[in-house]
């Protein structure tokens, strides 16, 4: 009998080994997975002194379908209820938007905004000596 439960170590070791690989490469498949819904969802980032520009794969979902919040440097782009895709993302830019300036556009799956730099204002004033 202890001879008889000495070979079943074997067959254990062999299926671990098989599930470790398994996991290996479901780990790996997760993580690509996530890098790749990073990448969409980071696109593009361009600036210039006037406006920031800010490009998005957002493919199966109509212009009516997204709503796009500014609020200081927080931009916030997200699918409505009912679209057939779920997109939600928030960025912060490091320069409040002036939303009068700024424009969006979808065209062929890609959102493309173009956000115009709030010029801040100068509020100092010049007291009198007396």
């Amino acid at each position: 009998m202890f001879f008889a439960t000495a070979t079943h170590p074997q067959i254990r070791r062999q299926a671990y080994a098989n599930a470790g690989q398994s996991l290996e490469r479901f780990m790996g498949e997760a993580l690509r997975a996530s890098r790749q819904q990073t990448a969409a969802q980071t696109g593009t980032f361009a600036q210039d002194e006037t406006s920031f520009t800010l490009s998005f794969d957002v493919p199966g979902i109509a212009k009516d379908q997204l709503a796009i919040t500014i609020e200081g440097a927080v931009v916030r782009i997200a699918s409505k209820e009912g679209a057939p895709r779920s997109y939600r993302a928030a960025y912060e830019l490091p320069q409040e938007i002036d939303t009068s300036g700024s424009e969006a556009k979808l065209e062929n799956g890609v959102l493309t905004l173009k956000l115009a730099k709030l010029v801040p204002v100068d509020k100092s004033t010049e007291l009198s000596i007396q």
